[in-house]
């Protein structure tokens, strides 16, 4: 089996609540996701996405995962999709770093070695864990108040983890932090995300300002040194996220005892042959894992969820559910809450079959 043809699609993904806010002050209304086929000679097609948070997060943005995947693909015509890490070595190859331009390329390959192989993407990562396994919601950021009386009705979806964006004036985000505490029921589960929005001397006036709250402190500055110090002052569970770009930092974290949870995204660290090696370092080190990507819908939302339902369930901390946060559906078979919980699919592959009618024409073809 060879690869024939690469197209990408693009596609708008508005919120149901208008807009997504976060530290310094960068907010999306509407997500520019790229959706990538992988055809081959033999008919089959594997799929994947990428969508970025926007350019101002990490270094990716939607304009450049598609010129990047232009780049890339006539590097893969003509090799086999499902040889994974040399699929990985030949991108690797023909671009240094870039590590979101090839994740939707590498999730493509995994779903069609999971329909080769008859078999779900989640069977091939290590089987499904349980039924299901637990989804966070993100609270986007406003006013303490409002904030916190979001709470009550995703509790009402059924999520437990909730996921507060602060990293803005310490003071607002400690009253941030204390009025969500507030509406915490038994068996819930909070995080203070600042997405590496404080100073190191905030951070440090925020932990100590919430030793006596149930609450766990996400990523609270830009750099792994700064957040390290943040985590050496607190005696609050500390998550770091936009740090962990590849099993070197996860080594390095493990040694210096940065984290007890990290957040593994997908795409920046290059798809799923990279993720899965990150994900069996921590199971065999006992760190725990949220698992996601920086945003999506249906197509990533399905990748999330077979990594996430293969992981032994003491160590994954909690996931995700993109493609409820907006109106846009795309892909029938794609993973759906329930209950503030999730499954992936027990069809062979990713399980997602793409509405062509919606994804319309591609915007790039090699």
């Amino acid at each position: 089996m060879k690869i024939r043809a690469i197209r990408a699609y693009q596609i708008d993904l508005p919120l149901h609540e208008g807009s997504y806010k976060w530290s310094g002050g960068n907010a999306v209304t509407v997500f520019d996701s790229t959706v990538v086929c992988v055809e081959t000679d033999t008919g089959l097609m594997g799929w994947g996405e990428i969508c970025p948070l926007g350019p101002a997060y990490l270094p990716a943005y939607a304009a450049g995962a598609r010129t990047g995947i232009a780049e890339l693909a006539p590097h893969l015509i003509g090799h086999d999709p499902i040889a994974l890490d040399e699929i990985n070595r030949r991108m690797d190859a023909a671009m240094r770093g870039h590590p979101y331009v090839k994740s939707a390329i590498d999730i493509a390959c995994w779903d069609l070695l999971g329909q080769v192989a008859g078999l779900p993407v989640a069977t091939l990562l290590g089987g499904h864990v349980g039924e299901d396994f637990v989804l966070y919601r993100a609270i986007s950021q406003e006013a303490p108040l409002a904030m916190a009386a979001k709470i009550a009705g995703y509790r009402a979806e059924g999520y437990r983890r909730f996921q507060l964006k602060v990293g803005g004036d310490p003071d607002t985000d400690i009253e941030r932090i204390r009025a969500a505490a507030a509406m915490l029921e038994p068996g819930d589960k909070l995080i203070a995300d600042a997405n590496t929005g404080w100073t190191q001397h905030d951070a440090i006036r925020v932990v100590d300002a919430v030793r006596d709250v149930d609450v766990y402190i996400e990523q609270p500055c830009m750099s792994y040194e700064e957040c390290l110090a943040v985590r050496q002052h607190t005696n609050r569970p500390f998550i770091i996220d936009e740090v962990v770009d590849g099993l070197d930092m996860v080594v390095r974290a493990v040694a210096d005892r940065a984290a007890d949870v990290i957040n593994l995204k997908i795409s920046k660290v290059g798809g799923l042959t990279r993720a899965r090696q990150i994900r069996d370092l921590c199971v065999s080190l006992g760190i725990a894992m949220t698992i996601e990507d920086t945003w999506g819908g249906d197509i990533t939302t399905a990748a999330i969820a077979h990594l996430a339902h293969s992981t032994p369930e003491r160590l994954l901390f909690t996931s995700t559910d993109f493609n409820s946060y907006g109106p846009v559906k795309f892909a029938d078979g794609a993973p759906q809450r329930v209950h503030g919980r999730m499954s992936a699919s027990r069809e062979p592959g990713l399980g997602v079959r793409p509405m062509m009618d919606v994804l319309g024409a591609p915007v790039l073809e090699v």
